[in-house]
């Protein structure tokens, strides 16, 4: 006879604030350290958590930064100064890395075969979003993009069966007959035509998540979820590149490095728009302004058994009660999580109209608006204080970082249901419901 399915809250989640990806603040800070001080900070402040109660911690990353290889979550462990006995492993889905370790945490609490653990997320980008790595000339036969990939059967190529139950509207065939390896940007243009969304639609949803979050900073909302690190100042030389032999003077870093306070309309309007294409002969609208930017930065959730986080006395933020995971066509990655969250509102046993705040990760002003409108969710319990534009999307880390924000909101503001999702680059969204522990 099975088990009953245990609830699990979250304990804690923190991170750091987010750097510019190659040129910002964490760029001389190794992120096994940064994810070590951040865990050990939630631990500090939970003084009733025994570390060893800690008993698996995942980590969720994209990109293989050099002091995370291996498994990353393994060198944060003894950094963090948790028992050897600690378990750990390593996920990688892309953006929602992060989210999907720490369903893996939550759903192994559920079933009992532990009673708490962690989940990371660290992410070390470049200057461009999928930069990097060696060129094709440089492999060998196994190692080139295998050109197979960008040809589709019929059924991949066909609309899903259950299409019109999910999206408000057809995806136009002139992007469905392109290879389904967009960029994240093309993808972003996609969805924007399938829409009919315009430029001034994108930059005016950035311009007012940029607001948002510097209203929400300066009230000292993300006080509590950004933990201080201090951090070696990087030395760059003339053409931008990272200096390693040179050290620079050590300073506070506390504040997301995304946000732009002086983002207005009108500065938004001149910027040039990015090399993508319009299949369907529109206007192109994507532009760095309504785009999230290439980050560095660490995130970390930890999470207990419900009955045995209260026994301990410890006082969570929130009770995950939903998961969804669900796949799309790859040209159209950003809707994503239009499928992910009514599998995660049908396993929570809610309706859309019952959530009262929503993390949505803000990859880019194109994806989030058409994603809540066909999820029938108001706008305004979105992002409140800014979303990804201003704070940013360092891949890995945003996941964890979104379940964690939302469960906070809900401290702060006194809803029952938070929904914490986002897209992931290879055509697929992932979703998180969560509950206020005052229900």
């Amino acid at each position: 006879m099975g088990k009953e399915l245990r609830n699990v809250v979250i304990v804690d989640a923190g991170r750091s604030a987010f750097g510019r990806g190659a040129r910002g603040k964490l760029v001389a800070t190794r992120l096994d350290d940064a994810a070590a001080q951040v865990l050990r900070e939630l631990i500090e402040r939970n003084p009733k958590l025994d570390p060893a109660m800690i008993e698996d911690v995942g980590m969720g990353q994209v990109g293989s930064a050099s002091e995370l290889a291996g498994i990353g979550s393994d060198n944060v462990k003894k950094l963090a100064g948790l028992p050897q006995e600690t378990a750990t492993f390593q996920t990688n889905r892309q953006c929602g890395s992060s989210m999907e370790t720490l369903h893996r945490i939550a759903q192994s609490i559920m079933v009992g075969a532990i009673d708490g653990g962690a989940s990371i997320g660290a992410e070390r980008m470049g200057r461009q979003l999928g930069g990097g790595g060696s060129s094709q000339e440089d492999r060998n036969r196994n190692e080139v993009y295998n050109e197979k990939l960008l040809n589709t059967n019929d059924v991949q190529r066909a609309p899903a069966p259950n299409h019109d139950d999910i999206f408000s509207v057809p995806f136009p065939d002139a992007i469905l007959d392109q290879p389904t390896n967009a960029s994240m940007l093309q993808t972003a243009q996609n969805v924007a035509e399938a829409y009919g969304l315009s430029r001034q639609t994108l930059d005016e949803f950035a311009v007012e998540s940029h607001r948002k979050y510097g209203v929400a900073f300066d009230k000292g909302i993300y006080g509590e979820e950004i933990i201080s690190l201090e951090v070696e100042t990087p030395v760059f030389d003339d053409e931008g590149n990272w200096v390693s032999a040179e050290v620079g003077e050590m300073i506070t870093f506390d504040m997301d490095e995304g946000f732009r306070p002086s983002t207005n309309l009108e500065a938004l309007t001149n910027l040039r728009t990015l090399p993508v294409e319009s299949y369907t002969d529109s206007e192109v609208v994507v532009t760095a302004g309504n785009s999230c930017p290439t980050n560095d930065g660490i995130s970390v959730a930890i999470m207990m058994a419900e009955d045995k986080a209260l026994e301990l006395g410890l006082e969570p933020l929130a009770r995950i009660v939903g998961f969804g995971v669900a796949g799309v066509k790859q040209q159209f990655m950003g809707l994503g999580p239009i499928p992910a969250t009514r599998k995660a509102l049908d396993n929570a046993g809610i309706d859309a109209g019952e959530i009262d705040r929503v993390e949505f990760n803000e990859a880019f002003s194109a994806q989030v608006i058409p994603s809540i409108a066909d999820l029938g969710i108001d706008m305004d319990k979105v992002n409140v204080n800014g979303g990804s534009l201003p704070i940013g999307h360092p891949l890995g880390a945003t996941g964890a970082r979104l379940v964690g924000t939302v469960a906070r909101e809900l401290r702060r503001s006194g809803g029952r249901y938070g929904l914490a999702t986002q897209c992931i680059g290879a055509g697929m969204g992932i979703s998180t419901i969560v509950e206020s522990m005052d229900n």
